[in-house]
């Protein structure tokens, strides 16, 4: 890329939830940055202060500031949810922040969100500064070119699976069953990711599902249909992995009547973050399947302890391993070299990586207008590394059903006839592929 008019003082902010390798985009900024005679200003917490037209997050950065921070999780400046594009009041004091300010370059680090605030500034700002993006989240959701993933994925994936490895040892030394629910909105990356490699006995994504509606109920069923399988091998234990989307899967309007009639309301309340998500943190959907398990399995005679264990915040601050520091060394070495270039002048970008090679993803290319985000990029269920995830999974099939020996086994397991266990469990096969 042929440089650019140069670059005086560059802006660093962090929105959104946190993800690993946050420090070693800030790291690699800075360096790269300094290293061109460009002045480095972090800010703190994101677009927090700058809505209020306030600077008093605004601090200078030196490399010795940033040096050793690169293997370390969290971030260095924070992060915050705050939405600028909410008013355009508070879009123009960020503006006048960061013009008062002499900013002619701003790098931010985030979600879709924060893609979106930051073509927004793009925007406002007509040409006089120059934005770039760094998509980071540990859901992989985002849509880069082919199977690139997000920073701060890899690292949460391997740490979700250690978790997982153990409680799979206790549910097999206590016979129990752990029911995991693992963060990962809109897409179900890390469920499957965590729960594939882990060799989980049970996952199930909002994919799986292919647009229809869910239920709570078949949810309960996917699963205690799998408590059942396993019983009939005379394996009294297990490790479920549910991904939180499948919350908004079930949809805000069933949610929202089961807990106004008091059957769900005691594991929460519908709320939104500034972006307009539900927060799905708010829900005990752990708990809530727990119990739900709990009395589906009385029902049927089968006694077992459930453990519901919550799987997320914990991976989100986690030190990266060595994918995710090379990774966001890249990324933030790239934004710098974009930032410098003559495309900067005419697009602002979402930087990228194609086997090796910088890859600036227009804004306009990736954001929908309408939406204001960009198209979550979802688990591919009709290819072979879902269906081989499926093949090891232990949950009712077609062929449970078709062949009368082993729906036999099944239905003594429940306590029940091979007619009353097909009537009662057949339906949750009836869209599989």
């Amino acid at each position: 890329m042929a440089a650019g008019a140069k670059i005086n003082k560059l802006a660093l902010l962090v929105g959104g939830g946190p993800a690993p390798g946050i420090n070693g985009v800030i790291s690699a900024v800075t360096i790269e940055a300094i290293n061109n005679g460009i002045q480095v200003f972090g800010i703190r917490d994101g677009f927090k202060d700058l809505v209020r037209g306030s600077a008093d997050g605004v601090h200078k950065l030196t490399i010795e500031d940033v040096r050793d921070k690169a293997m370390r999780g969290g971030s260095m400046l924070g992060t915050a949810r705050t939405n600028p594009t909410k008013s355009a009041a508070d879009m123009g004091r960020v503006l006048d922040v960061f013009h008062s300010q002499g900013f002619d370059a701003v790098v931010t680090i985030g979600g879709d969100d924060t893609a979106y605030s930051a073509s927004e500034v793009y925007k406002g700002a007509k040409g006089s500064i120059r934005v770039a993006h760094v998509p980071k989240t540990i859901d992989n959701d985002l849509p880069l070119p082919g199977s690139t993933p997000t920073f701060g994925f890899e690292t949460a994936r391997q740490l979700g699976v250690d978790i997982v490895h153990n409680l799979a040892e206790d549910a097999r030394t206590t016979s129990r069953w752990y029911i995991i629910v693992s963060m990962g909105r809109a897409a179900g990356h890390l469920a499957l990711g965590i729960g594939k490699a882990a060799a989980a006995t049970l996952t199930i994504i909002p994919e799986e599902f292919r647009g229809r509606q869910v239920t709570i109920a078949e949810l309960c069923d996917l699963i205690v249909g799998a408590i059942v399988k396993r019983a009939s091998q005379k394996r009294y234990y297990g490790v479920v992995v549910l991904a939180e989307g499948l919350i908004e899967a079930i949809g805000e309007t069933a949610l929202t009547a089961a807990m106004d009639s008091g059957q769900l309301g005691r594991y929460g309340q519908l709320s939104r973050d500034p972006h307009g998500h539900l927060r799905l943190g708010e829900i005990e959907f752990g708990r809530m399947m727990r119990d739900l398990l709990a009395g589906g399995l009385e029902q049927i005679g089968l006694k077992t302890t459930l453990i519901d264990k919550d799987l997320g915040y914990e991976l989100r601050c986690a030190d990266p391993i060595p994918f995710d520091a090379e990774y966001t060394r890249d990324l933030g070495y790239g934004a710098v070299k974009f930032l410098r270039s003559e495309a900067a002048t005419r697009i602002g970008a979402v930087i990228s990586y194609v086997e090796g090679r910088m890859d600036p993803l227009p804004f306009d290319q990736l954001l929908n207008p309408q939406t204001k985000r960009m198209k979550n990029r979802k688990v591919d269920v009709s290819g072979e590394g879902y269906e081989c995830a499926r093949r090891y999974m232990i949950r009712l099939d077609r062929t449970d059903f078709e062949d009368p020996e082993r729906l036999h086994r099944l239905a003594a397991a429940a306590g029940m006839s091979p007619d009353q266990f097909r009537q009662r469990f057949e339906y949750v096969v009836a869209h599989d592929a």
